[in-house]
This record gives structure tokens, sequence and C-alpha cells, in this order.
């Protein structure tokens, strides 16, 4: 009898390149920030587009959340702010971090320093 050997293959999905932040400004007015974000992404349509970023503190404690309501497949890069961001005082910098909504967020992040 011959042994049959069958070696499987896992389906991987292909990940595109993650949304990139190119840069990032904050503003401060009274107790809250004005956060713009200049980001980049592949997006390809409503299939595959950069949908989000946000603002974390160092810890990963989210402060900040601004979700892109469609895909830029002809504005790359682009520029987007969230408003009302309330940092804490003892806070000298954050993180950016943005997501697409097929590969979720991600891993790597755009530290912005504050000035006031």
């Amino acid at each position: 009898m011959r042994a049959l050997s069958v070696i499987a293959l896992a389906a991987t999905p292909a990940l595109a390149d993650p949304p990139l932040v190119e840069s990032a400004t904050a503003r401060q007015t009274g107790t809250t920030w004005t956060i713009s974000v200049t980001l980049s992404h592949p997006d390809t349509g409503w299939d595959h587009y950069a949908d989000g970023w946000r603002v974390e503190a160092p810890d990963g404690t989210e402060l900040g959340f601004r979700e892109l309501l469609h895909p830029h497949v002809n504005e790359q890069p682009f520029t987007r702010s969230l408003s009302g961001v309330t940092i804490p005082e003892s806070l000298t910098e954050v993180r950016i971090r943005a997501r697409c909504n097929l590969d979720g967020w991600s891993s790597t992040g755009f530290t912005l320093k504050l000035t006031d």
C-alpha cells in the first residue's frame, strides 16, 4: 500500500500597504485641540479604503476618532481634521494611527509632539 502525502497550504489574504500617516498638526483652542492628519493609502474603491484615524495617548488610550466616510481613490495623500479633542495637560505627545476597512488598524503610528 502506498502512502499519500498531502501538503495543504493555507490561503492567506494578500495585505495591501497599510494606511500611512504622512504628517499631522495640532492646534489648541481653549481646553481642546484640533488635530489635522494627512494620510495616504492605495484606496481601490468601496471594497478597500482608509476609513478612519485616531488620536491615542502614549499608553494606547483613544482620545479621539475621525471616521472617513468614503474612498479617496483620486485624492492621495489627503488631509482631514478632528476638532474638540481633549488631551490631558500632562501629555507632551500623542500617537496617530490609521485604519482601512479591509485590513484594520495599522500597527505603526505617527508621533505628534504637542505645542501650545
